[in-house]
């Protein structure tokens, strides 16, 4: 085994070591509410570590103001729609093999096929993932990474986490993110050739270009949001349950229609006295 190898397992652990412990660690660091409406709304939130993750997205908004976003500002000005269009085609080629190995996974073996079929298609007649034929042919991009992988698994919902750089996230999806990052296929092979530059450019690009993505959106959610932190919180999760479900309506609380201190609605047919 070479040396890089061994510190890319290393590190692969330690990501895995780091979640499982704050897994079992985050139970103990929040104490709910007692008032029945307000308990209502810390649970929904899932976020029993807002004081810590609060600070982290501080942070995080500083360095997002210093470097990413004008980096993001300067790629969009520099590359034309065309331009980031090719790139970003050819990072999600980069990403199929991932998503096709947690799609068999999760036991989807249509999505396994159609993920497998795009790569086929896109590395070959698309060149290299430089055009999205497949996309053309009807084959439709597909998700699926390892924090989806462990929820189809039954992985219970893991509270809100903010992670320096990467930004919002939870437990289960962080180890997620450390299972992905080994099993990619594409990232091995740069280690094995001892060509990591090539991974981290890769890293640094797709991050830049997701950036550039929600210029406009995130600036605008921040001008017209009373929190910032909180808006962003809700849309994140939103758009993960979303993920998580594939697009399914959520399914409805048991105790969705009892308001707090509130007498419950009469049922049908009833007569008050």
């Amino acid at each position: 085994m070479s040396h890089s190898t061994a510190r890319r397992r290393g590190a692969a652990r330690g990501t895995l070591a780091a979640g499982l412990l704050l897994l079992s660690g985050l139970a103990g660091c929040a104490t709910p509410p007692t008032d029945p409406a307000a308990r209502a709304a810390f649970e929904q939130t899932n976020d029993p570590l807002e004081p810590l993750n609060r600070k982290i997205f501080a942070v995080n908004q500083i360095i997002d103001t210093i470097l990413l976003k004008p980096l993001a500002e300067i790629y969009v000005t520099v590359f034309p729609q065309i331009g980031r269009d090719t790139l970003r085609h050819m990072l999600d080629n980069l990403k199929e093999p991932v998503v096709a190995i947690n799609d068999t996974l999760q036991f989807e073996p249509k999505r396994t096929g159609v993920t497998v079929g795009r790569f086929i298609v896109n590395s070959t007649v698309g060149i290299g993932g430089v055009l999205d034929v497949a996309s053309g042919w009807g084959l439709k991009k597909q998700t699926g990474d390892f924090g989806q992988t462990l929820y189809v698994w039954g992985a219970t919902s893991s509270p809100y986490l903010v992670l320096p750089i990467l930004g919002p996230s939870n437990p289960r999806d962080a180890i997620g993110m450390g299972i992905d990052a080994y099993i990619d296929p594409f990232a091995y092979f740069a280690t094995v050739q001892d060509a990591d530059e090539l991974e981290i450019a890769r890293f640094v690009l797709d991050g830049v270009d997701q950036r550039a993505q929600v210029l406009d959106q995130l600036d605008q959610l921040q001008k017209n949001s009373l929190d910032f932190y909180a808006q962003l919180r809700s849309l994140v999760q939103q758009k993960r349950a979303a993920e998580l479900r594939r697009g399914a309506a959520p399914p409805t609380p048991e105790n969705f229609y009892n308001v707090p201190n509130k007498a419950a609605p009469p049922t049908p047919g009833s007569t008050r006295s």
